[in-house]
């Protein structure tokens, strides 16, 4: 992604956010489809397929970086692959590491995607520049190729049985998200505070560059402190256990990124960007392994694959409204004002979904009190 957004930018801002939208349209459109198939497909063969769906897109862009069109619909097809590999994944790591370690296994999951991610921006801007952008495209296609021939030899499977229902529903996902209290106040907070953040992602080289007078590297360098307290938040949010902390967990997390924004858009200095981006990676971090966990144990095993593209559809759309509100924000703002917005929007966000978790959990409790009170 990071050498198409290259690629693309001297051509025209319309094809950059072309691409960024083919890639999250998928998890938002086909989050039932995908679910559904999770839900009935074995998990490992379904998530070979996927992959190989898009190592093959995105190796066949490379002889074909003249024709944007085709780049734009090549990006969709991979991103249909990966709406398909997200909640195949969240559906098959129990069956890997077992229920009982199920949110240690999330965590190492996170861990190592976070430190993927390092690398493959590093990488990706290595192999562009020395080699080209198709040819580190044709590169990237072929690792997921790799990773498919890799899950070949995992013995573990999900084999959904569909018992619990005679004619599967593609929306279950995502009614059984509405009806668990719990569970929807949980996704449908982080679903706000990730659409009032996000804006930062499209202010921050204007910030790095207007407000702290830095270049690329100070750039990089915020980004990675991003990528290192998602490390440690990965590792503090394994010593969760029970769906009551997840989703306290998930709510606070809202309110420490809305203050991580807010630390640099109030004191504009390079060590408090620093030290805010380094708190809002710890509450990324405990958010990645949190979401999965409490889905996990809040939806029937033979659910899960809907219930984690539901999700993963809610928090993606946020993300694509709180991308396109940044662009129009900053024509009228400053990169400043639009992370005091993103900010305070987040620790809001993050204050209402912890009193509905509240109130959700305490109606567990009382399910008496819970009956009286929808009369």
């Amino acid at each position: 992604m990071l050498v198409l957004l290259f690629w693309a930018t001297p051509i025209s801002p319309l094809l950059v956010a072309a691409i960024l939208v083919a890639e999250l349209l998928p998890f938002v459109l086909g989050a039932p489809v995908a679910g559904l198939l999770v839900d009935l497909l074995p998990n490992r063969r379904l998530l070979i397929v996927a992959l190989l769906c898009q190592g093959v897109a995105i190796a066949v862009i490379a002889p074909l970086m003249g024709q944007p069109v085709f780049v734009v619909a090549l990006v969709f097809v991979s991103g249909c692959g990966r709406a398909i590999a997200q909640p195949c994944i969240s559906a098959l790591v129990p069956h890997i590491a077992g229920e009982e370690h199920s949110t240690r296994a999330y965590a190492l999951l996170a861990t190592v995607r976070s430190a993927g991610n390092i690398a493959g921006v590093t990488g990706g801007a290595l192999l562009a520049g020395f080699f080209g952008h198709p040819a580190a495209m044709l590169i990237d296609g072929c690792t997921f190729l790799v990773y498919a021939l890799v899950l070949a030899f995992v013995k573990a499977e999900r084999r959904p049985s569909g018992e619990h229902e005679a004619r599967p529903s593609a929306l279950a996902g995502v009614r059984h998200v509405r009806r668990d209290g719990v569970l929807f106040a949980a996704v449908v907070g982080v679903a706000c505070f990730v659409g009032a953040t996000v804006v930062i992602n499209v202010a921050d080289p204007a910030f790095v560059r207007f407000v702290l007078h830095g270049d690329e590297f100070l750039l990089g360098a915020m980004q990675a402190c991003w990528m290192v307290g998602i490390i440690v938040g990965n590792r503090l949010a394994a010593r969760l256990t029970s769906a009551s902390q997840f989703a306290h967990a998930l709510a606070i997390t809202g309110v420490t990124t809305g203050i991580a924004v807010l630390i640099p858009a109030t004191f504009p200095f390079v060590a408090t960007a620093v030290i805010g981006w380094f708190i809002g990676g710890v509450s990324n971090g405990v958010d990645n392994v949190a979401i999965h966990a409490i889905a996990r144990l809040r939806t029937p095993e033979e659910m899960r694959g809907r219930a984690f593209a539901a999700i993963g559809s809610m928090i993606t759309g946020a993300n694509l409204l709180g991308t396109a509100a940044a662009g129009g924000l900053l024509l009228f703002l400053g990169p400043r004002a639009v992370f005091a917005l993103g900010g305070t929007g987040a620790l809001l966000a993050g204050v209402t979904c912890l009193v509905f978790v509240r109130r959700a959990l305490k109606r567990e409790k009382s399910p008496a009190e819970a009956g009286l009170s929808s009369l």
